[in-house]
């Protein structure tokens, strides 16, 4: 049996996103889940959490709150955890669109954000891209990361955790006339991209959906 790992930069398990990947593998597949923020109390949480706009992303608690992570912060965690979950299992699976260049790992990684950003290349040579994101405070940085696929880049925001406006998002997107929407956040799942798609009546991707059908490939 495939032993697959879920890394995710918040805790775990992540009941909000696991249910999408068992669908889509419909095979016999043991997951084991591990969160850079796992071993963390109350008060030790309280530590990691971002001070300022800069080199911030957000994630969920196992309890269903969100928490805004510094990134500087988080990757030690992520490191450590990631060096544990390598020896239990056969790949593993990164549960953020965040870009990790540094995570050092033996066995087979898939990034999300690499993936995304592929996929969206593949489909149109600098396409007028729409994207939304969790937080405004994230907007710089996902311009600098989506800017060799694209030179005219539209974002709005909606977070996958705290009741964003979705409809409001979609209506913005195609207004500016966007080519392709990218939900570029894990946390988004499929009902965020059903609303994206049929309020603003363009094509939509939702990174779990994408990344999980390409890890079939490998099972």
């Amino acid at each position: 049996m495939n032993k697959v790992g879920f890394l995710t930069i918040g805790q775990s398990p992540r009941s909000d996103i696991t249910p999408t990947f068992t669908e889509i593998f419909n095979k016999d597949i043991n997951i084991v889940e591990r969160g850079a923020l796992d071993s963390l109390n109350e008060v030790e949480l309280l530590t990691v959490l971002a001070r300022n706009e800069k080199n911030t992303s957000i994630s969920r608690l196992r309890d269903g709150r969100s928490i805004i992570i510094d990134r500087r912060k988080l990757l030690p965690l992520l490191q450590m955890e990631l060096s544990k979950l390598e020896q239990e299992v056969d790949m593993v699976i990164v549960l953020s669109t965040d870009d990790f260049p540094i995570l050092t790992c033996e066995k087979p990684i898939f990034y999300p954000n690499r993936i995304v950003t592929k996929m969206s290349s593949a489909m149109a040579d600098q396409p007028k891209l729409g994207l939304i994101i969790p937080l405004e405070e994230q907007r710089s940085t996902m311009l600098k990361k989506w800017e060799d696929i694209s030179d005219d880049i539209t974002i709005a925001v909606a977070s996958p955790y705290d009741y964003g406006n979705f409809e409001e998002a979609a209506h913005y997107l195609r207004d500016y006339r966007v080519d392709l929407i990218v939900l570029d956040c894990m946390g988004y799942n499929e009902e965020h991209r059903e609303v994206v798609r049929k309020e603003s009546g363009i094509l939509t991707i939702l990174p779990r959906t994408l990344v999980a059908g390409i890890v079939l490939e490998c099972l």
